[in-house]
C-alpha cells in the first residue's frame, strides 16, 4: 500500500511538472504613455500566447489605456482591467498578464480631449 501510494505522488509530480514545463511563459511589451501619444503603434500581439502588458505613464499628468473589446475578449490571469480600461496617474506603471483572442481592437485614452489630441492605437492580435 505505502509502495503505490509513493508511486502515485511519483506519478502525479511528473505530471504537474511537465505541465508547467508546457506552458510557455509570458513575453513582456511595454507601451509607452504620454502626452498626447501611445508607443508602439500598432500594439502587435499573438493570438493565445500569454503577455504582460506593461503600462509606463511617462508624463505627470494622468491618462488611461481603454480597449474594452480587446480585455474582454482576452483572458486575464494577473491584474485587472476595470470597465475595460487601465487608469494611470503621472508617472505611473501598471502591469496585467493575459491571453488576447485574435482580432483587431481599438484603443485610447478617454479623458476629455485627450483621444482628439492623438491618444489612440489600435491592438493588432494575429
Amino acid at each position: 500500500m505505502f509502495l503505490s501510494r509513493l508511486a502515485c505522488t511519483a506519478l502525479l509530480s511528473a505530471m504537474i511538472g511537465s505541465t508547467a514545463a508546457a506552458q510557455p511563459s509570458a513575453q513582456s511589451v511595454t507601451i509607452s504613455v504620454s502626452s498626447f501619444s501611445f508607443a508602439p503603434r500598432p500594439i502587435q500581439l499573438a493570438a493565445g500566447r500569454p503577455v504582460t502588458l506593461v503600462f509606463a505613464n511617462r508624463s505627470g499628468s494622468g491618462h488611461n489605456f481603454a480597449a474594452p473589446a480587446f480585455f474582454a475578449a482576452s483572458s486575464i490571469s494577473a491584474g485587472a482591467a476595470p470597465g475595460g480600461k487601465i487608469e494611470l496617474k503621472g508617472h505611473e506603471t501598471k502591469s496585467i498578464t493575459l491571453v488576447p483572442r485574435a482580432g483587431t481592437y481599438p484603443a485610447r485614452c478617454t479623458h476629455f480631449l485627450h483621444a482628439g489630441m492623438g491618444m489612440t492605437d489600435s491592438i493588432v492580435v494575429n
